[in-house]
């Protein structure tokens, strides 16, 4: 039996280049904060390692901030909010980080500097940091390097992490997945826009806002916060605690701002008195531990000769409908296994 071997569990220990990179980190400086979600971001096998050690050592000075996740339909002046929200808390003294969701940028091939351009004030502040999401990769590997940035920003000591998702479809979800409060951002057309908002989505929703609520469309951000109030009636409150709230919002005047931040102290209040916040992130971690695992395990089957052999021919024979796709993974998997898998 080899002696002086690590401990199953026990974490390596980490390189010099990466403790001064969390000494950086820790110390709050922005240099060693992009570089290290820069880390985290990379495909590298090296450097997953690298990040894996940086953020393990880190985890015991992360959890302090409030992690508010925001989505909203195209239009809906998403940016415009978080812009003015942002700004308006550091005015009162705190640190805003924004993170951003983006799984449509690999077919887009939009510039991650976009979040940038459309936020410049927020962006040019000291206590502000804007970070959007790498293109290319799954929605999974996205959220995961999401997650990981957001851990990075609280050790660096952020007081608030925005999670700004600006893909489609799943996105929201895996938003929701990763913080305490989700934002629906709704416009105040009211009718028949509101019918396009995802049943599913509104569900997710802990607060909802209807922007642009001023001038001309003050009124009808009025009804809209009307009808929204009257859908959320039919919905069963994602916990005990916190029924969603519907608040009216001008970015433009900054107003409302205040009303909004008062709402997520109450929100955060309920959570944390009755421990339903300390439930929600860890079950949130559970579920990103077998997120990781799946993404790890596909991953290795890519990887393992023997699949990489057989799967070409087995692609164009499902291609040509030679076979089934359960039957060609079948033989996939009995290939990375080492044994017969039959389905159940």
């Amino acid at each position: 039996m080899m002696t002086g071997s690590i401990p199953a569990g026990a974490p390596e220990s980490m390189s010099p280049q990466t403790e001064a990179l969390a000494a950086g980190i820790l110390a709050g400086q922005r240099r060693a904060l992009a570089r290290a979600i820069t880390l985290v971001e990379s495909t590298r096998r090296d450097h997953r390692g690298q990040a894996s050690r940086l953020i393990e050592h880190l985890l015991p000075a992360t959890g302090k901030a409030i992690r508010i996740g925001f989505s909203g339909p195209p239009g809906v002046g998403k940016s415009t909010f978080i812009e003015a929200f942002g700004m308006h808390l550091i005015r009162h003294g705190l640190k805003v980080a924004v993170l951003a969701v983006d799984p449509s940028s690999s077919l887009s091939g939009g510039s991650i500097l976009g979040d940038k351009t459309r936020m410049e004030t927020l962006a040019r502040e000291a206590n502000a940091y804007i970070r959007p999401s790498p293109s290319g990769g799954t929605l999974g590997g996205v959220a995961r390097r999401t997650r990981e940035a957001m851990l990075l920003t609280e050790a660096a000591g952020f007081d608030v992490v925005f999670i700004e998702t600006v893909g489609v479809g799943q996105s929201e979800t895996a938003v929701a997945d990763m913080v305490d409060l989700f934002v629906l951002l709704a416009s105040p057309a009211g009718g028949d826009d509101l019918q396009g908002i995802k049943r599913g989505i509104m569900e997710l929703a802990d607060l909802l806002i209807v922007t642009k609520a001023d001038g001309d469309l003050a009124a009808a951000a009025g009804r809209a916060a009307g009808e929204l109030r009257m859908a959320l009636h039919l919905m069963r409150p994602k916990v005990p605690c916190w029924r969603a709230e519907v608040l009216t919002v001008s970015a433009v005047a900054a107003r409302g701002l205040d009303t909004v931040w008062e709402a997520i102290g109450r929100f955060r209040t309920a959570m944390e008195t009755t421990g339903e916040l300390a439930k929600l992130r860890a079950e949130q971690a559970r579920a990103a531990l077998w997120r990781e695992i799946e993404e790890g395990l596909i991953a290795a089957l890519k990887e393992h000769p023997a699949v990489a052999d057989q799967a070409p021919a087995l692609e164009r024979a499902v291609l040509a409908g030679e076979t089934t796709p359960t039957l060609a993974a079948e033989r996939l998997l009995t290939a990375f296994l080492g044994r017969t898998v039959r389905p159940e």
